[in-house]
């Protein structure tokens, strides 16, 4: 039974300040004594790192396409079990999910599954009397979705406030905060969003400082926090990692991080260990040598291409790294660790591990995927069905004779990825909770070194 109050911050579209006043809400009630479970819907690694920042728990993703619908009510309560409240980040509009998918891994969906009231986001800068008309039709659109206010943000004046109050009074739709521009905590984007928190350093913690204080500024957290009390009692079990018994020593699973590779889902950690893994963390920018004991190898997403130059300058590091794979240690690469275990990447060496070259390019490729494993691997029995999501501006030049990682059947038929001793490297993005025999197999596998 899952009774911990709720809310759901959702915009009409992008840009609205969704993150802004989620990561807010979280330092605010956070301050007041809280312990509050952060949530972010959709596959994106970086708002959780904010929201981490905010909360000091782990942010969460609740993604209805990788994971599926029915693990979304269950790994909410796994991450917001004993907190006072939770606070849901949406993802672009209300409304909008996976393409051609309908409302799948919408916010809108998200609150409908958690029974959560909405608050809707709205950016006041070039509307007045307009914003009614604006909020109604959110509010009707799917008498489903419940919406219990409105936040107001980048609201000019005085008399901008007053305009859009009056517009507003007939909606019935309270409204429970305004906020002003503020461009003093605004949080620097480039090529794939925001600047992850662990780039920024101390700049990001006096970031979230102020978006917190401007939130309990302009908001009435007393209303947000009784309407979150609103949110009715959810049936569901927990999602739990599934324990293996261990006999003799837990074999060691290196994981990078560090401000290359920030791209990680918290439920990896805990599938790994849960599977009988010791899992320590390592920097690549930093360490010159793998954790002690080292069995296996998990190099996640980020941002390799900024910090090219640094990766390639810690040779003793990219040593370790090619020995260990081409032992045949098993190695889970995704994205950012394919582009490491590159020959190299825009013209800089890298472990060279995989026979291609990486480099940046113009193109984004983004969007979800339907996989299917072509190749047995560390990772997954050939014929494995998973899906996942790809979100990057690089391109690899394979050279002849790889063997692939997946099948991929959506938007377009095509393999990808890579396989060769125990490395698995891909570009395909994936939740380990939708398919907790990935971790399980993984770390069979460095046991068995």
């Amino acid at each position: 039974m899952v009774t911990v109050p709720r809310l759901v911050i959702a915009a009409p579209a992008s840009g609205s300040g969704k993150t802004t006043v989620a990561t807010g809400l979280m330092a605010a009630f956070a301050a007041r004594g809280l312990a509050v479970s952060p949530h972010k819907v959709g596959p994106d690694y970086i708002d959780p790192g904010y929201h981490s920042l905010a909360t000091g728990r782990p942010g969460r993703n609740l993604d209805g396409y990788m994971c599926g619908t029915d693990l979304i009510a269950p790994l909410f309560a796994h991450g917001s079990a004993g907190c006072d409240l939770a606070v849901v980040e949406g993802v672009m509009g209300l409304y909008d999910g996976a393409s051609g998918q309908g409302e799948l891994a919408s916010t809108a969906q998200v609150a409908k599954l958690l029974r959560a009231p909405v608050v809707l986001v709205v950016d006041a800068s070039s509307q007045s009397r307009s914003v009614a008309a604006l909020v109604h039709g959110f509010a009707s659109w799917d008498p489903q979705v419940r919406i219990g206010g409105v936040i107001l943000n980048k609201v000019a004046s005085d008399r901008h406030e007053a305009l859009l109050r009056d517009a507003l009074d007939e909606s019935g739709l309270p409204v429970l905060g305004v906020l002003r521009r503020a461009p003093q905590v605004a949080t620097p984007s480039r090529h794939l969003g925001l600047v992850p928190v662990a780039e920024r350093g101390s700049e990001t913690v006096d970031a979230v400082a102020a978006m917190g204080e401007r939130v309990r500024a302009g908001c009435d957290l007393d209303a947000l926090m009784a309407l979150a009390r609103t949110a009715p009692a959810l049936s569901d079990e927990a999602w739990e990692p599934a324990h293996v018994p261990v006999r003799g020593p837990r074999p060691v699973v290196a994981v990078a991080g560090g401000a290359a590779f920030t791209f990680a889902y918290a439920e990896h950690a805990e599938l790994l260990t849960a599977a009988g893994a010791e899992v320590v963390t390592f920097d690549p920018l930093r360490d010159e040598k793998l954790p002690a004991g080292t069995a296996g190898l998990v190099i996640g997403g980020g941002f390799p291409e900024m910090y090219a130059p640094e990766l390639s300058a810690n040779e003793p590091l990219r040593r370790a790294v090619t020995e260990l794979a081409l032992s045949g240690a098993p190695v889970a690469a995704e994205c950012a660790g394919l582009l490491y275990l590159a020959r190299e990447l825009d013209g800089r060496p890298m472990c060279g591990v995989l026979d291609a070259d990486a480099r940046m390019s113009e193109r984004l490729t983004l969007g979800y995927r339907q996989a299917v494993a072509v190749s047995d691997s560390a990772l997954a029995v050939a014929g494995t069905r998973m899906r996942g999501h790809e979100f990057h501006r690089t391109v690899l030049e394979p050279g002849a004779g790889t063997t692939p990682a997946w099948g991929m059947h959506q938007p377009e038929r095509r393999v990808e990825g890579y396989v060769q001793r125990g490395v698995h490297a891909s570009y395909l993005h994936t939740h380990w909770a939708a398919s907790p025999s990935v971790a399980r197999r993984f770390v069979e596998h460095c046991r068995a070194r």
